[in-house]
């Protein structure tokens, strides 16, 4: 086995300290890859499928197989510990992906990713043998949400959007509030993030839209949906006269 000094690579793509570096690049033979500068190194990812490349059990994802292993195993199919480790594991190399896509502004990548992880996470809190293993990254899920909230929002706002934005933002704190509870959601950088992204949207939105966010508001009263009501409520005392 032959041994490369990548030195050169390195140099000719320095690190700077406080600075995320990504860059999306053609492999030799044509595909699309990622790559992250980190301290003592890089950090290159596939495009598609899992980051690392590999194709358990001939799928694309070790979620797709152990997804076609609970088809056939039906009311049996439990994960053991191995399992939710490894499930685990991939869920966090689809995370450290989105992280990347996201700074390269590819929204659409990101909440496909982030999807991906939640799939992962629900997976494990459905099907493991254990307790531990069914909440052990439960902790991660508000922030993996948020992430796909806030790609949507940005999406819609690069397409000139902002109506469709403030939905995507909207929907996502009513159902990030309900995953956290009423507590904890208040305390939640989470709900704090998206709110701060929702206050600059607000006086970029027509003021013709202050009719339809009324009728939206009383419709979600109507529905009895307070949440929902009181987001909006507060974006139209937000809106320009």
């Amino acid at each position: 086995m032959t041994f490369t000094d990548l030195s050169h690579f390195f140099s000719s793509w320095p690190r700077n300290r406080g600075q995320f570096q990504v860059r999306e690049l053609q492999a030799d033979d044509g595909r699309l890859i990622i790559q992250v500068r980190i301290d003592l190194g890089a950090i290159q990812m596939e495009s598609e499928g899992r980051p690392d490349g590999q194709r358990p059990g001939g799928h694309g994802t070790l979620l797709e197989c152990a997804l076609a292993q609970k088809q056939q195993g039906g009311a049996d199919f439990c994960l053991d510990e191995g399992e939710c480790r490894a499930i685990r594991d991939e869920a966090v190399q689809f995370y450290h992906r989105y992280v990347a896509y996201f700074n390269l502004n590819r929204f659409e990548a990101v909440m496909r990713d982030a999807d991906h992880a939640l799939s992962c996470l629900n997976l494990c809190r459905d099907h493991a043998s254990s307790d531990q293993d069914r909440h052990r990254l439960e902790h991660l899920r508000p922030q993996i949400f948020t992430m796909k909230v806030r790609a949507a929002a940005e999406l819609a706002m690069a397409n000139r959007q902002p109506r469709a934005a403030m939905s995507a933002i909207d929907q996502g704190l009513v159902e990030l509030e309900s995953m956290l509870g009423s507590e904890a959601a208040p305390r939640s950088n989470e709900v704090q993030l998206l709110r701060g992204m929702r206050e600059m949207l607000v006086p970029k939105l027509p003021s013709s839209q202050r009719v339809e966010l009324e009728e939206r508001m009383q419709a979600a009263l109507d529905a009895e949906n307070y949440e929902l009501a009181a987001i909006l409520r507060d974006e139209l005392k937000m809106m320009k006269d």
